[in-house]
């Protein structure tokens, strides 16, 4: 039975509704005003869900101006993610982990002096407001991974291209679920660097090189924000890696729902998905860290396919890119996971 996405319009925002947010630079893309709202509706939340364009410089006093507004929490997407590491006050294991925060939860005080989130706390009584920074992507990527291409990731060889904070966490992540050998590819070669070195001291057993492999690999992964505008090429470079040497690929870009990337790919035999899985369940655990509540992942999933492809059903508009002809469907506006 087709599910109902609620719809927040029918409860009016009032002087009680409280506020969560996703700031980025660019932003207009993002599909997780649509989906977060669908969720805080479907657990009878007075909540909202906006969207800032939050330039890099002033990431800092946006984060101090959402904890004056008492915001409840805020999802952090490009080019935040590795800069709030050192701007929020406390780290969550995940982030520490994972080394990029793209979720924030406000907390604050309560009457016994515990620690808790404002979600919990009445209006006035939690003091001064600290920023706890957590890190839900990377669980996010293995699960969108395994479930939309059945791709277990244990002993498999990955092309990962970008190593912003997307692909820094990816990287890891990928080590930490133990594939067989990592490629990095970066705009900024030294960057990769960084990155690859990081992964070798966390997972020694990993083998990580800096450039493309020779050989066959059984995963793509596009990390890099190429594909977000129309007219964008390919990620990487056709001259140094056939993507007939690939077995999948995964691109984080969510809209359009296939990017030159991932048609390229299909094209060449790969199975393909886009980011629409992982923007999806990074996106529930941070309503969960916010309200400490389970988030309702069905109502969110038909949220984001309603936002993203017009309400279009099938594998080919739920981030599996499986079926023939997806091509000529009607192009999306563009957008990236998270």
């Amino acid at each position: 039975m087709k599910r109902s996405v609620p719809e927040t319009a029918q409860t009016p925002i009032t002087a009680a509704t409280r506020y969560c947010a996703v700031y980025g630079q660019p932003i207009r893309h993002s599909a997780s005003p649509p989906m977060q709202n669908a969720g805080f509706s479907a657990l009878g939340l007075d909540w909202r869900y906006l969207a800032f364009e939050v330039p890099p410089a002033e990431l800092s006093a946006a984060i101090t101006g959402a904890k004056a507004m008492r915001f409840l929490g805020l999802n952090l997407t490009v080019p935040h993610k590795l800069l709030a590491v050192d701007l929020v006050d406390l780290l969550d294991d995940s982030a520490k982990e994972w080394g990029t925060v793209n979720t924030i939860r406000f907390e604050g005080h309560d009457g016994a002096g515990v620690l808790r989130p404002l979600a919990e706390l009445s209006d006035g009584s939690a003091g001064p407001i600290l920023a706890r920074g957590f890190n839900t992507d990377a669980e996010a990527i293995v699960r969108s991974i395994r479930e939309d291409l059945d791709l277990p990731l244990s002993g498999v060889r990955v092309l990962l291209l970008g190593a912003g904070g997307a692909g820094r966490t990816a990287a890891l992540k990928l080590a930490s679920a133990g594939v067989k050998s990592l490629h990095l590819v970066n705009r900024t070669p030294a960057r990769a660097v960084e990155v690859a070195e990081a992964v070798t001291r966390r997972f020694p057993r990993v083998p990580v090189e800096v450039g493309y492999p020779t050989g066959p690999v059984e995963l793509v992964l596009n990390a890099t924000s190429v594909g977000l505008a129309t007219g964008d090429g390919l990620p990487f470079d056709e001259r140094q890696f056939s993507l007939s040497r690939a077995g999948a690929a995964y691109d984080m870009v969510y809209r359009q729902a296939e990017t030159p990337f991932l048609r390229s790919a299909r094209l060449a035999g790969c199975r393909v998905a886009n980011g629409l899985g992982m923007l999806l369940y990074q996106g529930a655990r941070a309503l969960e860290i916010w309200s400490g509540r389970e988030a309702p992942v069905a109502v969110m999933r038909d949220a984001l396919k309603q936002a993203i492809y017009g309400g279009r059903s099938g594998p080919a508009y739920d981030g599996r890119l499986q079926l023939p002809g997806l091509a000529s469907q009607p192009p999306a506006e563009p957008g990236v996971a998270s």
